[in-house]
């Protein structure tokens, strides 16, 4: 059991990789496939790691906070800006995809499990740190779906340099429902003991941001949000290294 996350992490390293080399309905369930793999590796890791009340306490807070989120943005337009969803993505609740929170339920947990590798001992930096990181995959992930049909900004600039179907107030918006909802898992799960290693989610972020760049650049015609996808990657990668770095070293005399 203990080795089901990496099960799904490796099932779904496959299934992305298979991405940028389908097309028309194959690729719709290839993105499906992705998704479910990938919130299916939040709740089966947080479940082992933190234990399954807590596991199912993080899907349902993330389901929640998504639904809230997109069904105010699709009333009103806040925070992300003005967009519609294509029926691509299936059946609806309060206009939103059942797809799209299990996309939010993918990028929750691993990315408030990097920010507390990064920022273990400070709660507002740690709550900033994922939010960063959870807004930064969506910057790679969202003119992928924007491609693939699966929803439209009205009005789509000015957006990041590079990417001219997404607008900046979809980022500010993943900035804010970042906060707001990696504040209440911070709260919901910090301080209960992991009793599983975090690298399997792990491995699946960094895969599905630096592979995703690598697709977009060399498959799927998107080297704007490649390019800005390793810019977003460059803060986090440098903070990994430095916390190596600092980390003692026990060499055959002691502490190296």
């Amino acid at each position: 059991m203990r080795s089901a996350p990496w099960a799904l992490t490796g099932a779904l390293l496959a299934t992305a990789i298979a991405y940028p080399l389908t097309g028309g309905g194959a690729r719709d369930a290839v993105s499906w496939t992705i998704v479910l793999l990938g919130s299916a590796l939040t709740v089966v890791h947080a479940g082992l790691s933190r234990g399954w009340r807590t596991g199912l306490a993080v899907a349902g807070l993330t389901v929640l906070a998504s639904v809230l989120f997109e069904s105010v943005g699709l009333a009103t337009g806040f925070p992300y800006g003005s967009y519609t969803y294509s029926d691509a993505l299936g059946p609806t609740l309060l206009g939103v995809p059942f797809l799209v929170p299990l996309a939010w339920l993918m990028m929750v947990w691993p990315s408030w499990l990097l920010a507390t590798r990064l920022v273990p001992g400070s709660r507002p930096g740690r709550i900033a740190v994922a939010a960063y990181v959870f807004a930064a995959w969506d910057v790679v992930l969202d003119p992928q779906l924007v491609q693939a049909g699966y929803w439209t900004w009205a009005h789509p600039t000015p957006g990041l340099p590079g990417i001219d179907t997404v607008p900046l107030t979809n980022l500010a918006g993943w900035l804010l429902a970042g906060l707001v909802l990696m504040t209440a898992l911070d709260l919901l799960v910090a301080g209960r003991p992991a009793t599983l290693p975090d690298h399997a989610p792990l491995v699946a972020l960094a895969w599905m941001v630096l592979g995703g760049a690598l697709a977009h650049v060399g498959w799927l015609g998107l080297p704007g949000s490649a390019a800005w996808g390793v810019v977003l990657s460059l803060p986090v990668l440098a903070a990994l290294a430095a916390r190596a770095r600092a980390r003692p070293r026990v060499g055959g005399g002691g502490v190296s």
